[in-house]
């Protein structure tokens, strides 16, 4: 077994979308189970959540419940995995208030990813403080377990690089104490940002442009079959193009070479699938069939298993309190060391 370990999490503020399995959540799965790693950490961020949605925390609280049930989903084992959530562990707070003495705020506030959702979700001059300085919370909860690797998707590439920093600072003031985690990004390129199916750069709860992981077997054919494709490819015969194509983006994220043998067999690979819609003759009606045979596929497993675990939401909340114990634990642990080289210590 080795040292490695991982922390990774979603903010719980509406149901899990296919941009999340894609971009994190289906590669957790498989490094759950390559046995690799010492320790995996799945963290439900509500106190995250709080910063942007503190006036409704009911909807944070009703979300959990979604989360939980969308990670059992998708296959996380609580067996392999300690699935918990951030606010349950007190330990992740008092870390947050000792990095914060190590990051000036200049440099909060010129971290790309939070001045992207500043701007994205409107705040004008009423940016709450929490949602500024979340980046020194995520920090505290990589280091809390000792993280090595973190599966995130590419928007959080600076999140990763502050952690860094901030460990980095710590570790040359006090002592050697925190690790400095690698990030872990999916390899297929089509996952790293997948697009809403309104053809929008991001996939985004607020907007309404998702494929949910829970969503029926209906919704999702609505929703691949309303979904954005190539504005100048008109008729069936006009050539199309592929670069920009939502539809074509999804099958480079989802398509496998086996796929054309089940539902497509008049075509041997995507490759000539995109070669035969910019030469035209193809329509987006076949295309947009193909592609939700694959969805389908990928997602009725999942949408079963969900439904089965939501028929015990107590039994759902028991294993939470395990993960949470389990979490705390091991944060506890973190916790002695920093105040430790801190010289903070000063009862032990």
């Amino acid at each position: 077994m080795s040292n490695k370990i991982i922390l990774t999490g979603d903010r719980p503020t509406g149901h899990l979308h296919i941009g999340h399995y894609v971009g994190s959540l289906r590669q957790r799965v498989a490094l759950q189970n390559t046995g690799e790693f010492k320790k995996i950490f799945i963290m439900i961020a509500d106190a995250q959540a709080l910063t942007d949605n503190f006036a409704d925390p009911g909807k944070v609280r009703r979300n959990i419940t979604e989360v939980a049930l969308d990670y059992l989903g998708i296959g996380l084992d609580p067996e392999k995995s300690v699935i918990f959530i951030q606010s349950q562990i007190p330990e992740l707070t008092e870390l947050t208030m000792y990095y914060m003495n190590l990051v000036s705020l200049a440099r909060v506030e010129r971290n790309p990813t939070v001045k992207a959702e500043i701007q994205q979700k409107n705040f004008g001059e009423g940016v709450p403080t929490g949602f500024v300085c979340y980046p020194i919370s995520q920090a505290s909860d990589i280091t809390a377990f000792k993280a090595t690797t973190v599966p995130v998707g590419e928007d959080q590439k600076p999140m990763l690089e502050q952690t860094r920093e901030i460990v980095r600072k710590f570790n040359d003031i006090y002592a050697p104490v925190l690790v400095e985690p690698e990030i872990l990004l999916a390899s297929n390129e089509a996952c790293l940002r997948l697009p809403g199916t309104d053809g929008k750069a991001k996939m985004s709860k607020s907007i309404g442009n998702c494929i949910y992981l829970s969503d029926s077997a209906d919704d999702i054919k609505k929703k691949i079959m309303s979904m954005y494709t190539d504005p100048t490819h008109i008729q069936v015969n006009d050539p199309g193009h592929v670069e920009g194509n939502t539809v074509f983006t999804y099958l480079d994220a989802f398509c496998k070479p086996e796929h054309f043998g089940r539902y497509l067999p008049d075509y041997a690979n995507l490759d000539e699938l995109k070669a035969h819609y910019e030469r035209g003759g193809l329509g987006d009606v076949k295309i947009k069939k193909f592609l939700n045979e694959i969805l389908q596929e990928e997602l009725e497993p999942i949408r079963k298993r969900r439904e089965e675990y939501a028929k015990d939401i107590p039994a759902v909340y028991d294993m939470l309190k395990k993960g949470c114990e389990k979490a705390e634990e091991t944060a506890a642990q973190t916790l002695a060391e920093v105040k430790h080289a801190m010289q903070i210590d000063y009862f032990s």
